[in-house]
């Protein structure tokens, strides 16, 4: 081969690498025999789909069928849910294909887009995808340092992504703080305000987005079905914006990005409030189970309001990472967020999270004894 295909590609994705997403239970199976695997790595909701939507996919027969590409039906259940008009509403193949067709409409080479540090690592690959520049923030105690990020806008600056919770990390930035940041954007910069986690806060303070639409006409939220609703596997998000947003991100959505079966079970998804609270309430006990355990471990932990936390191991995380692999519980190792000593481990079940303890307990006593 005489032709570098890599130098061929633009220069921001020359400068990227591919996204690395948590080890799936066959890939450990595989490689280290393991069986009885508890995977804690990929912010997965542990009692997995509505029972609503599960029994929607049992009268699925048409999928010989192209979907609706105008997610007609979803999109009405999503308007009255939210109290938004179904034309404010762009589809996705997950939240990250939303990401992406922000970055692909609003950014191009010379332009530049806004991140914190420690945030979303599609942030960048999106923004990088477009040949755009990347601008990321020095993070405030491990989240969003708004007012520096306000202070990071330029006349290049055209869009600025902001996580609340924020993952990796799970931190939270309140109403206040929100509002005082987006009053300082300029009308011409694309807020996207990432609410992957809204679901799961509890904190009187915690902002909603959608509210502050009619307000920031710059403004768009994105949220998915992959959390708290439990349906990672089928891939469904979607973005709340101004009408004039959303008919620019129609524009360059892929037809049919979100298949039918994503589409029967979100609709199903938004009606089974039961499940949604159960999630709920399951995930804040499992917060304070894992909270007291790192600490009956002295660890350092950074406070979260989401489905996740992430910890410092003292020392790097990755020896602890492959040990927990070997006691079967799989977490998410953070170097390539830039975070070489911390770990994050999603909520489970009261006994995944009590295996969790367990193993890291065991790995850190094995390594310590060298």
């Amino acid at each position: 081969m005489t032709c570098d295909y890599i130098q061929l590609a633009n220069n921001g994705i020359q400068q990227l690498k591919p996204y690395e997403p948590g080890k799936p239970i066959e890939e450990l199976e595989r490689e280290l025999g393991v069986t009885d695997i508890v995977k804690l790595a990929s912010n997965e909701n542990p009692l997995g789909a509505s029972h609503k939507a599960l029994h929607a996919l049992k009268h699925l027969h048409e999928l010989h069928l192209y979907p609706d590409g105008a997610t007609f039906s979803l999109k009405a259940a999503l308007a009255e849910k939210l109290n938004v008009a179904s034309n404010q509403l762009t589809l996705g193949n997950g939240s990250n294909d939303v990401l992406d067709m922000i970055a692909r409409a609003y950014l191009q080479e010379g332009d530049e887009a806004i991140f914190s540090e420690y945030a979303f690592a599609v942030y960048p690959i999106v923004t990088l995808a477009c040949n755009a520049k990347p601008v990321q923030v020095p993070s405030n105690l491990f989240g969003h340092d708004l007012a520096a990020m306000a202070e990071a806008v330029t006349d290049r600056t055209r869009v600025i992504f902001v996580a609340n919770p924020n993952n990796p990390t799970g931190t939270w930035f309140n109403a206040h703080a929100l509002d005082e940041f987006l009053s300082r954007i300029p009308e011409r910069v694309i807020v996207v305000l990432d609410e992957a986690y809204f679901e799961y806060v509890e904190e009187s303070h915690y902002p909603n987005g959608i509210d502050r639409l009619g307000k920031y006409p710059n403004l768009i939220v994105t949220r998915t079905f992959s959390k708290i609703y439990g349906l990672a596997g089928l891939r469904v998000g979607y973005g709340i914006s101004s009408p004039e947003i959303a008919d620019v991100l129609n524009r360059v959505r892929q037809p049919f990005n979100v298949n039918t079966p994503a589409q029967i079970a979100a609709e199903a998804a938004l009606q089974d409030d039961d499940h949604i609270e159960n999630s709920r309430s399951e995930n804040t006990t499992g917060l304070v189970q894992i909270a007291e355990g790192l600490q009956k471990l002295h660890l350092e932990q950074i406070p979260s309001v989401a489905n996740f936390i992430a910890f410092d191991c003292g020392q790097p995380a990755m020896p602890v990472y492959e040990g927990l692999l070997k006691e079967g519980v799989i977490v998410r190792p953070l170097g390539g967020y830039g975070m070489p000593n911390h770990l994050r481990v999603t909520i489970g079940t009261s006994r995944e999270n009590e295996r969790f303890l367990i193993a890291l307990k065991h790995v850190l006593q094995d390594l310590a004894d060298g």
